[in-house]
């Protein structure tokens, strides 16, 4: 363990929108169950470019006791996303569609954060 900044989500404030995931090219942030977490916080380098997008100001910098960084740990995360991504990882919540087959979008249903796709998309709104 090492004294270091990394990353801290207050999931009440979160609100589980996602913004966050994409600037964090590490892979650390992931939206499980409906709100933004930590997932290794060896993965975490603590620069904190997820801050700023972050709509409802859930995210922050500490410095505390932690796991250090490990880079091996993140390339190998990112080349496993990497073949997730060629199967299709994500899928629509209703057809069960991947992105490889569909375009998906996210969206907030029921207080969930899932995943549609167009073609599933005006049912949804329209019953």
């Amino acid at each position: 363990m090492v004294n270091r900044m990394i990353v801290k989500i207050d999931e009440d404030k979160c609100n589980g929108c996602g913004k966050c995931v994409s600037p964090c090219a590490e892979g650390a942030i992931r939206i499980i169950d409906g709100k933004a977490k930590v997932v290794s916080e060896e993965l975490c380098d603590g620069m904190g470019f997820c801050i700023g997008v972050c709509p409802q100001d859930a995210i922050s910098i500490e410095e505390r006791q932690t796991m250090d960084f490990n880079p091996q740990a993140v390339k190998e995360m990112q080349e496993n996303e990497e073949k997730d991504s060629e199967a299709g990882s994500i899928h629509c919540f209703k057809c069960d569609r991947d992105e490889n087959e569909r375009y998906l979008m996210p969206l907030r249903h029921g207080k969930e954060s899932i995943w549609v796709c167009t073609r599933c998309l005006p049912a949804l709104i329209h019953g």
